[in-house]
């Protein structure tokens, strides 16, 4: 295997580190997620607090905030509303984990995804690997949308350019079209006089 081929295939098997911010008011509960989703090599941040995690998101990129509802119900429901409000971060998915019954309340206000506690963390995981995996597509889908914007306004400005040298093309054609005429014209005029 030659020394380029190599570096590909460890650079498949080597995988973006994946931020996620956690936020709840039980630490223990927030040390034991942490340390389970560092095992699957994501990189956790926590906060105690629904303003210390809306600080934290609006000062640094996470490509997911974890909302435990351990919090009280309405900070983690003003958490995601926040979230969502926010221009920088209304595409960042959102999951809540909390009491049943209170999913609605969390979709309503623009939750991702939903978990009922207690839950099984392999169910987290899975939930968290999905989201990611269709957030990457929504960021591919935004470049790819991008990419073509670029391509319309060059073919618009191509066009514009097209069409002001044919008006220009016309005009000339019709210039020299009336030259002709009026060469015709004296030609004509010649012939006739003599």
């Amino acid at each position: 295997m030659d020394q380029a081929s190599a570096q590909r295939l460890a650079g498949a098997r080597r995988k973006a580190v994946r931020t996620v911010l956690a936020a709840g008011s039980c630490r223990a509960s927030l040390n034991e997620i942490a340390q389970r989703l560092g095992n699957l090599d994501y990189l956790v941040v926590l906060a105690e607090s629904a303003p210390q995690a809306l600080e934290l998101i609006s000062a640094r990129g996470f490509d997911l905030a974890l909302i435990d509802v351990l919090t009280p119900e309405n900070s983690a429901l003003h958490m995601v509303n926040e979230i969502r409000g926010a221009r920088d971060t209304t595409d960042l998915p959102v999951i809540v984990l909390g009491h049943a019954g209170r999913a609605i309340e969390a979709f309503r206000a623009g939750a991702d995804d939903w978990l009922a506690r207690p839950f099984a963390f392999d169910e987290l995981a899975a939930r968290i690997d999905r989201i990611l995996a269709r957030a990457d597509r929504i960021e591919e889908l935004k470049r790819t949308n991008l990419a073509l914007d670029a391509r319309i306004a060059a073919r618009a400005i191509e066009l514009g350019e097209a069409k002001a040298e044919l008006a220009a093309a016309r005009t000339d054609r019709s210039q020299l079209m009336s030259s002709i005429r009026r060469l015709h014209d004296e030609l004509a005029l010649q012939r006739n006089a003599a």
